[in-house]
Parts: structure tokens; C-alpha cells; sequence
């Protein structure tokens, strides 16, 4: 069948009254930069659907690429015709005739958005119904369980034809809901994280800790792969690679063994916060599950949570492990976590960590050196790392 385009239906856009056109504008946005590697497509919008114009692209790459695309309810392949009565039952005539098989039953779905249209709703499906029964053998009708539900949206510019539909991934598109930066570790957690936080429409710039000769270039490729897998939803991540080596040489040298793990968290949680700052950021993002390992009870949370005044965003604090682990398997993130590439958060690991720290305790043990130094330096010699969909282009380095 030769369809001409996909109708896509918004989710929660819906309901956003005086804002829909900034939610709708986001998502047109947010499509053409996943679908970069179709530079052909065209793109229209009106308030309750969005069309892609195929001009001849195949649609089943596009059709796997929509899925994952946040602000989408549903979507369909679609057959355009004018919005005349002859042109409206020829057309859905020869899409049922290529569509069914002998034995099958179906139904008329019309939907008059139109309401110039001569003909009222009922009426449509009438005559659209009996034209397809003559000129058919072996189709009967059935309004309750058809086997082909044939749906006709008649507008002012045209009408659109459609069979089956495809669910979207939900949710609000990314870039509507502000900016935050994502603490991306390597691990399992971390990007679950930042697809939830991409489904409520933040927009996510990635910060990932790097110190070698501790990871390798390895661990690095691997987080990039991740960052790569969050650009399927949104169009584009900014990766920001901190080197880090210092600074843990630093922490390990003068602070107790048991409070390592917290002070290095709270330099991490630093300097993410400065980078929020510079990328107009409203928050951070982190990947912890409450009580899932020593840095994540709410007395480690409390004493790292101290260093900064920004929200602090945890999608998954109450998902069990299993939960998390299964949920990457979903978004294609988990068999890249799992890769035997350690991050910086795996070395230097205390053999006891402090499970309830004290702040008082953190504050004295790093006020024996001026970390701030550290922290500048870190912040400054920080690669950023552009990453997009484009089949062409894997990731583009910016600093």
C-alpha cells in the first residue's frame, strides 16, 4: 500500500490549553531531530494531530523511531485524499481492498472534523460501508470486534485514511518542562532515570565522571553509548565529561576511609550543580533508589544533599532493583550498562562505607584542603560532547 503519510495523536498535550502550540511546536522540533536521517519528510500541525508527509521515504524505519518519542499517544500509517464523497470511497475502497482478507470483517470509523462536510458522521460511514460491500467479496460488517477498523478524519485540507494504530511512548515532549542536568554513571540506574525524567519533558544535558587511568576509554565509549540510546526520545543530549581522577586522589588521600564515598559524592553533586548553573539548568537528576546501596539511605542523602540548594530530582527513589533492571531491558539501555567497564564511582570503594553520615563530620574532614580549587579546574577542563540521532553523524565534540 502506498501511504502518503503518518497522523500522529497527541497524549497529554491534549489538555494543555493556552500552552499547546509551545507543547506542539516542542514535539514537531523534537521529531525532526530524531528523523534527521529522513531529510525528505514534511511536517504540519493543527490542534489535535500532527502529520508527517512521507514523499516516498520507507515508513517502517520511521514507524520504529516514533515509538520511543515522548508526547505521542498514538500514531498511524495514512492514506490522503480530498475531502470529496467520490474521492473519500475510492480511497478506502482500494486501501480495504489491499488490506483485507476473504472472511474478515470491518467497520467505518468517520470523524468530521470538517463540519462543513456535507454529509454528518453517520452518514459517512454509510456510504463509505456499502460502497466497499458492493464492490468486495467476502467482507461483512461487524460495529463491535472488526477485524479492520478503517478510520476517516475528514478536514478542510484533505482526508485522512487509516487501519491500524501504533501506541507512542506518552508522556510530555522533552524541552517543554525546562532544562536539568543528568548524573550519568554508566550503570543501570542512571539512564532509567533520565528517561523518566525525559517523559515529564525535561529536556537532559548528561554529566558523567571520568578518571583515568582508574576507567578506561572503554567506560568512557559506554556512557556514550547511553547518552546515544536517550537521544531516541528527545533528538539531541549534551554529554559533559568531567575529569575526575584528581579530585578522588585527592578525597582518598584525605579523608577517612569511611566517609570517602560521601565526600565524593558530595564533589560530584558540586560540580554538577556549576554545571547546571552554566547550561541555565533548573535541576539535577541522579539515578538513586532509597537504601539501595551506603550512599543512598536518607542519612548519606541529607549530608551530600547539603552542598547545594538545587532540587534535586530522583525518579526512581522507591523502585525495587528488579524493577529498575527490568525497565532497562525495555528502553535498550540495560546491555550496555552491564558492560565490564568500571566507572569512577567503583574505585577507591571503601570496604565499610559510612551509612549514616554525619554532616558536621564530612564538613570538618574537607576543610583541611581548599577543594574549590579542585572543583574550578575540574569544571573548566570538562569535554562536551554533542550527541544526536543522525545516522550520519555519531556525536560531535564541542570543547
Amino acid at each position: 500500500m502506498n501511504y502518503d503519510h503518518i497522523l500522529i495523536r497527541y497524549g497529554e498535550i491534549s489538555t494543555k490549553g493556552k500552552n499547546r502550540k509551545r507543547f506542539i511546536d516542542q514535539l514537531k522540533h523534537n521529531l525532526k531531530l530524531v528523523l534527521t536521517a529522513f531529510p525528505v519528510l514534511g511536517f504540519s500541525s493543527s490542534r489535535d494531530r500532527l502529520y508527517i508527509k512521507l514523499n516516498g521515504e520507507n515508513h517502517e524505519k520511521i514507524l520504529e523511531k516514533l515509538s520511543n518519542v515522548f508526547g505521542i499517544h498514538s500514531f498511524s500509517l495514512a492514506l490522503k485524499c480530498k475531502s470529496e464523497l467520490e474521492e473519500i470511497k475510492n480511497s478506502s475502497l482500494q486501501l480495504m481492498t489491499e488490506k483485507y482478507k476473504p472472511g474478515n470483517t470491518f467497520k467505518v470509523s468517520a470523524r468530521r472534523a470538517d463540519k462543513t462536510f456535507p454529509l454528518l458522521t453517520n452518514e459517512i460511514n454509510y456510504a463509505i460501508g456499502s460502497h466497499i460491500l458492493q464492490n468486495t467479496d467476502g467482507l461483512t460488517v461487524d460495529v463491535h470486534d472488526p477485524d479492520i477498523d478503517l478510520r476517516v478524519e475528514v478536514r478542510s485540507e484533505g482526508t485522512y485514511l487509516t487501519c491500524k494504530d501504533y501506541q507512542g511512548a506518552g508522556g510530555l515532549p522533552a524541552g517543554v518542562s525546562g532544562k536539568a542536568v543528568l548524573m550519568l554513571s554508566g550503570g543501570i540506574d542512571s539512564p532509567v532515570a533520565g528517561y523518566y525524567a525525559m517523559k515529564r519533558g525535561i529536556e537532559v544535558d548528561a554529566i558523567h565522571f571520568f578518571s583515568p587511568p582508574y576507567t578506561s576509554e572503554r567506560a568512557k565509549q559506554k556512557v556514550i553509548d547511553l547518552a546515544r540510546k536517550l537521544t531516541a526520545l528527545g533528538g539531541q543530549v549534551n554529554l559533559h565529561i568531567v575529569p575526575f581522577t584528581e579530585i578522588q586522589e585527592t578525597i582518598q588521600k584525605q579523608v577517612p576511609e569511611s566517609y570517602i564515598m560521601t565526600s565524593t559524592r558530595r564533589m560530584m553533586l558540586k560540580i554538577a550543580d556549576r554545571i547546571r548553573e552554566r547550561q541555565g539548568g533548573l535541576a539535577i537528576i541522579t539515578g538513586e533508589s532509597l537504601g539501595q546501596v551506603a550512599s543512598q539511605t536518607l542519612e548519606s542523602m541529607f549530608a551530600i544533599n547539603d552542598v547545594t540548594s538545587t532540587p534535586i530530582i530522583r525518579p526512581l527513589i522507591t523502585f525495587d532493583k528488579t524493577d529498575i533492571i527490568s525497565i532497562s531491558k525495555e528502553i535498550g539501555t540495560h546491555d550496555i550498562s552491564i558492560l565490564p567497564y568500571e566507572d569512577c564511582c567503583t574505585i577507591f570503594t571503601p570496604a565499610s562505607p559510612a551509612t549514616k553520615p554525619k554532616l558536621e563530620k564530612a564538613e570538618r574532614f574537607e576543610s583541611f584542603l581548599d577543594f574549590d580549587l579542585l572543583l574550578d579546574k575540574a569544571v573548566e577542563q570538562t569535554e562536551i560532547i554533542k550527541i544526536s540521532t543522525s545516522d550520519n553523524q555519531d556525536y560531535e565534540r564541542l570543547f
